[in-house]
């Protein structure tokens, strides 16, 4: 390999890995946020928080890879025309297609992972993970309550437990309050147990209080009871969809189902790494600047090139899924445009010296 692509390379490798540390580090913290909100609202079992953290970031690769690459490609080139060397390499005879080597020489890599991520990995990830949460759920470890800990309940109200058993069916020190229209409703009890009735998950309480009244005291009428037992439903931490919707099933059983939704799924997957492309096509020419020309704005731009991509991605999908947009069609309106768009760019960022292209 010459020196130049060896250099060239390098500098677009070290860019690129710094935009996806950050990037991931970023996007680390919002599916971080996302796991506390779930576990907060019973969703989500607190033992499966560090497993499900690692599988939605494998899957949301094929989203933040594009993304890393285009904004790596586009600061290495801002700083090669912010410190002059792609004007020595212009004055030279080194134009933008001899940068198409080192470009593709890094760009294709990615492009394999973004592929592999989107079409395999991160599908596999995703069932992974949500297998794992509606197996989990299945067992009462995971009612959705935790000891010394206020948790929403299924039907409305907050539920709280002061102790419970290493087997999670035994609980004590109940409180649950809930409100019903202008009504609330308070109970508490000494001991509790859980247990599922036809697959929803009960709590009985056991020996205990409860005083039922307005909610805003604007009036006495309470009343209070006194009970041996009395049983609630827990919160329904499994969600609607399950492993045999498209979103969770593998790439090889949607190539084979013809539905809608299944289409719209598979052109999901197959959209990033060709977006990636385009991006990667459209680095160099956004990056092009005089030395003491800021880079920020161009990086914007870049940042908004990508939204655009993402947002009409997702609109797309959700039309081909309602079937308002034909399955043939797929997602091919918006990646060709995005291609040829990434490929004019490159071609008229070439025709600043004819003579450079030529060679």
């Amino acid at each position: 390999m010459p020196k130049l692509d060896r250099y060239l390379a390098a500098e677009f490798t070290r860019a690129i890995v710094a935009s996806l540390v950050i990037l991931g580090m970023v996007s680390m913290g919002g599916v971080f946020a996302d796991l506390v909100g779930e576990m907060a609202r019973g969703k989500l079992p607190p033992a499966l928080l560090l497993s499900q953290l690692g599988l939605r970031l494998l899957s949301y690769l094929p989203l933040i890879l594009p993304l890393a690459l285009l904004l790596g490609l586009l600061l290495a080139t801002g700083r090669l025309y912010r410190d002059s060397e792609m004007y020595v390499l212009h004055a030279i005879g080194i134009g933008p297609r001899r940068l198409l080597r080192p470009l593709l020489l890094v760009a294709l890599p990615v492009l394999v992972l973004v592929g592999l991520c989107s079409l395999q990995l991160g599908p596999w990830a995703n069932r992974l993970a949500r297998g794992m949460v509606i197996e989990a759920n299945k067992n009462l470890l995971v009612a959705g309550l935790e000891p010394g800990r206020f948790t929403p309940m299924a039907n409305g109200g907050v539920a709280y437990v002061g102790t419970m058993s290493n087997d999670g069916t035994k609980i004590a020190r109940v409180f649950i309050y809930r409100e019903r229209g202008d009504r609330m409703d308070v109970a508490t009890a000494q001991t509790g147990e859980m247990y599922r009735d036809h697959g929803e998950r009960v709590l009985a309480l056991l020996d205990g209080f409860r005083v039922e009244g307005p909610a805003s005291g604007a009036d006495l009428d309470y009343r209070l009871m006194r009970y041996a037992r009395n049983e609630l439903q827990l919160p329904a931490p499994d969600d609607p969809r399950n492993l045999e919707t498209p979103e969770y099933q593998l790439t090889p059983v949607l190539l084979r189902n013809p539905a809608a939704p299944a289409r719209a799924e598979l052109h999901w997957r197959i959209a990033p790494p060709l977006l990636a492309l385009a991006f990667a096509l459209m680095a160099i020419p956004l990056g092009r600047s005089s030395p003491r020309q800021a880079r920020y704005g161009s990086v914007l731009l870049a940042f908004l090139a990508y939204l655009v991509g993402i947002f009409l991605m997702m609109l797309g999908t959700k039309w081909i899924a309602e079937g308002r947009l034909p399955t043939t069609a797929g997602l091919w309106w918006l990646l060709l445009p995005m291609l040829g768009l990434g490929m004019w760019l490159y071609m008229r960022d070439g025709r600043v010296a004819r003579a450079w292209w030529r060679r």
